[in-house]
């Protein structure tokens, strides 16, 4: 593949994972979540095939627990 056709699969790669991150921070926010390092690992986005991995990066204990409460299911449902 010529580079100029690498570069344009990696800039597709990137551009999807970065709105999927904006996705998954606005449903998160929307559960009154916040990860505050949440972005691109940027060395995911650099090599010859990128994987554009997203990066939930660290947060705090309270944090941690409003992220189980709005993944766990809830109780009497489904």
């Amino acid at each position: 593949m010529a580079m100029a056709g690498r570069r344009q699969v990696t800039e597709d790669w990137v551009e999807e994972a970065e709105r999927v991150r904006d996705e998954l921070r606005d449903a998160l926010g929307d559960a009154g979540v916040t990860l505050p390092s949440l972005g691109l690992d940027a060395a995911s986005c650099a090599g010859s095939v990128p994987l554009a991995l997203i990066d939930l990066g660290r947060c705090n204990v309270a944090t941690a627990r409003a992220l189980t409460a709005a993944v766990r299911p809830v109780e009497g449902a489904g």
